[in-house]
């Protein structure tokens, strides 16, 4: 794995665990961002033909 990919990856881990946090806290604002950056995240590893290995949610 390149250090692209792994880099990718690595964000998209800490984002959906930003995104969770933000979510159990009940901070929206917070949750939006984060959804927000995950978006396009998924969006770059699949322009890129990285696999992730869950969906947004």
């Amino acid at each position: 794995m390149d250090a692209f990919t792994a880099g990718l990856l690595q964000r998209i881990k800490t984002t959906e665990s930003d995104l969770t946090r933000a979510r159990e806290t009940g901070d929206d604002f917070l949750a939006e961002v984060e959804l927000a950056e995950l978006e396009d995240l998924h969006r770059l590893a699949a322009e890129h033909g990285v696999e992730v290995a869950a969906p947004i949610s």
